[in-house]
Parts: structure tokens; C-alpha cells; sequence
């Protein structure tokens, strides 16, 4: 599976992005796909994700918003009210595991990241 992340860039704080990922490669959609964020100096944490339910990490709930298109093997995230906290690579990834795990080296497939920037 290959992932192609889109839709990063420079925004000021209050504004809006939404990022894009789309999964290649097999006709199946994997289980589960969602975004992980790394910011400098920081470990890469899952922001949110998307299975038979949905998952987001404290810091975005009501910011951010997962959504899936499975005919389309693509993964979105509506990202509201940035932040200069959240500035950092923005990473796709993708897994078929049952449920949702939250640490990076549960996943299979990355896409390459895309930046976002968050001025104050």
C-alpha cells in the first residue's frame, strides 16, 4: 500500500487546512487509516484515525475532524481553529489491524508527511 498525503501548508492561527490521503496499490481499503502529527523536538503522536469508530487525541477533539471515503481509498482531516501548537509534519498512515492503536510502530504504511505551519 502506498500513501500520498496532501493539503499542508501555511496558515494563520484561527484558520482552517484539510489534509488529504490517498491509499494505492491494492483494491481493498486498509482497516485503518488515520494522521499522525511530529512536531521539532517532539515524539510523532496519532492525531486521529478512522476504523468502525473514530479516534482523536485530546489536544484536537472538537478541532479536528477524521473522515473516510472508502470507494475513493482516501482518508481526510478537517483541521478548525489551528493553532501555533499545532505546527508540525503531519504524516498518513495506514494499518488493517482489528482496532485502533496509538503508537507509530503499530502501523504499516506511511505516506511522506506534510508540513504545517501555524503563525501566531
Amino acid at each position: 500500500v502506498q500513501l500520498q498525503a496532501s493539503g499542508g501548508g501555511l496558515v494563520q492561527a484561527g484558520g482552517s487546512l484539510r489534509l488529504s490521503c490517498v491509499a494505492s496499490g491494492r483494491a481493498v481499503s486498509p482497516n485503518v487509516m488515520g494522521w499522525f502529527r511530529q512536531a521539532p523536538g517532539k515524539e510523532r503522536e496519532l492525531v486521529a484515525a478512522s476504523q468502525s469508530n473514530t479516534y482523536y487525541a485530546d489536544s484536537v477533539k472538537g478541532q479536528f475532524t477524521i473522515s473516510r471515503d472508502k470507494a475513493k481509498n482516501t482518508v481526510f482531516l478537517q483541521m478548525n481553529g489551528l493553532k501555533p501548537e499545532d505546527t508540525a509534519v503531519y504524516y498518513c498512515a495506514a494499518d488493517d489491524s482489528i482496532s485502533v492503536r496509538r503508537t507509530p510502530s503499530s502501523y504499516d504504511y506511511w505516506g511522506q508527511g506534510t508540513l504545517v505551519t501555524v503563525s501566531s
